[in-house]
């Protein structure tokens, strides 16, 4: 018998070679590009009015045509910059999103940018309006050098939060209280 060692024929593992790309899991970055793909994303019009106080109505369940009607305003005449997005389904207005820009001193732009108002009708809901609408106004706000967006959300709209936790909104330091006086 020898005691000599014979030499082992290495066999790589199915893990020492690449793994193939698997397309059927999104990445990360998935997000931001697919959901505006197939949404079709654009600025906020005056035209929109009653497609927005209608999508509005059907989430609510009350009519407030005029407090739309003044973020709409608001988005289209009072700010230097126009970062509010409608969202169109087969020609259909399916939800909309309003966002303002807040100049600092001297008229230079903060890095922070305020989403007022967020909606999609209940008739497109889990079709990935709301997605498409956020990822459009992150890349249209990154663009134009913002840093970050805020915005506030009842405690207890437990559906809103749970859609802003899954695009990647997170709690703030900043903790608002309200106390009534009348």
């Amino acid at each position: 018998m020898s005691t000599e060692k014979k030499p082992r024929l290495h066999l790589p593992l199915a893990v020492d070679r690449p793994a193939e790309a698997d397309y059927s899991v999104p990445a990360p970055s998935d997000y931001d590009a697919l959901s505006r793909d197939w949404v079709d994303v654009r600025s906020l019009r005056t035209e929109d009015l009653a497609d927005l106080v209608r999508i509005d109505r059907q989430i609510t369940g009350r009519a407030r045509q005029d407090y739309i009607a003044s973020k709409v305003k608001e988005a289209l005449l009072d700010s230097g910059l126009r970062v509010s997005l409608t969202a169109a389904i087969d020609g259909i207005v399916a939800g909309f999103i309003m966002a303002r820009l807040d100049y600092g001193e001297f008229g230079h732009m903060e890095p922070v940018a305020t989403m007022d108002t967020i909606g999609v009708s209940p008739d497109y809901a889990g079709r990935g309006v709301g997605k498409a609408l956020v990822s459009q106004l992150l890349a249209n706000l990154r663009a134009l050098g913002v840093e970050r967006v805020e915005t506030s959300v009842a405690c207890d709209d437990l559906a809103l939060l749970g859609f802003l936790y899954r695009c990647g909104f997170r709690p703030s330091r900043r903790l608002a209280f309200a106390k009534k006086i009348a």
